[in-house]
């Protein structure tokens, strides 16, 4: 089989599996059968038996990825469209944006040195927290790896967005803006999709943290660069 139709094969596949897990999820609304849970794993195993590497589904499938761009600035209308309530909570919304930032970034970094990562790994690790986007470009600044960025991002997205719901009932988390802000600041863009399964009010307050915090830490990335390495 030819890269050019190995490659279209991969990206038919990739989305017939995401719109029928979709479909199921509708059916079967359990945490596990997430499309950004499982048909990440059902893909992962579709490459290793068979033995399709990873430039190799990429070929066609890049524009997906692309695709994030455009997909996370549509998360800004509704939040134009509800910006009342954003007048009522800037401070708070600001001061969590800025202090979940901090967290983020200090913790991914002081953790990984604690396992005495490698410092690749460190640098990637550093924007976990932040969509994939955002990252994409933070890493730049950093010094990350591209392809360890995405990963990091999405492991942390789909984990935020797993135990999100535990977390609040654990913590007896009520407020709608406390489950809007966490998610978004923690989880990025898959904790946003939760968010507004949960109600708009969470949904538009994830979505305005999200990007707050994807710009801040684009904005700081040189400087958080000179001063942790």
């Amino acid at each position: 089989m030819s890269n050019m139709l190995l490659s279209v094969s991969c990206l038919l596949v990739t989305l017939a599996l995401y719109f029928s897990n979709k479909r199921l999820y509708r059916r079967i609304h359990k945490v596990w059968m997430m499309p950004l849970v499982l048909t990440p794993l059902i893909l992962v195993l579709f490459l290793v038996a068979g033995r399709i590497s990873y430039q190799d589904y990429m070929g066609e499938s890049h524009w997906l990825l692309w695709l994030l761009g455009p997909a996370t600035i549509a998360f800004a209308v509704p939040v134009y469209e509800n910006m009342a309530v954003i007048r009522r909570h800037w401070m708070s919304l600001s001061a969590g944006v800025i202090t979940s930032t901090v967290v983020a970034v200090g913790s991914s970094v002081w953790l990984a040195r604690l396992f005495m990562l490698p410092e690749a790994l460190q640098r990637s690790l550093a924007v976990r927290s932040i969509t994939t986007p955002f990252a994409l470009a933070a890493a730049k600044s950093l010094g990350g790896e591209p392809d360890l960025v995405a990963l990091f991002v999405v492991i942390t997205g789909v984990f935020g967005m797993a135990v999100g719901d535990v977390l609040f009932l654990r913590l007896a988390v009520r407020s709608r803006m406390a489950k809007g802000a966490g998610l978004g600041a923690s989880s990025h863009g898959a904790g946003t999709a939760r968010a507004y399964e949960i109600g708009q009010t969470e949904g538009v307050v994830s979505s305005l943290v999200m990007m707050l915090a994807g710009v801040v830490t684009v904005v700081l990335a040189p400087f958080i660069g000179r001063l942790l390495w």
